[in-house]
């Protein structure tokens, strides 16, 4: 066993492996937090921040996965006559 690896795993790996997991949690607070700051200044521009959410999801989307979501929402509304 070298001096490195405790219990099986070669800790030097492991130790590199969890910084790098580390560092990119921080980067991903400092993105989120960046976006929370791009929804507040769209709001105070009057835009609704829910709506913005909801078209962000939608471009995410294939357009047939759209497709058939927007099909199955008109559906439901007709049958709920809203």
């Amino acid at each position: 066993m070298s001096e490195t690896e405790v219990g099986g795993f070669a800790a030097d790996r492991l130790r590199s492996l969890v910084e790098r997991i580390e560092r990119l949690e921080e980067e991903k607070k400092g993105i989120c937090s960046d976006i929370r700051d791009i929804f507040a200044e769209a709001k105070g521009a009057g835009f609704d921040v829910k709506i913005m959410r909801a078209v962000i999801k939608l471009r995410k989307m294939n357009a047939a996965d759209r497709d058939e979501q927007e099909f199955l929402l008109e559906t439901y509304r007709k049958a709920l006559d809203i």
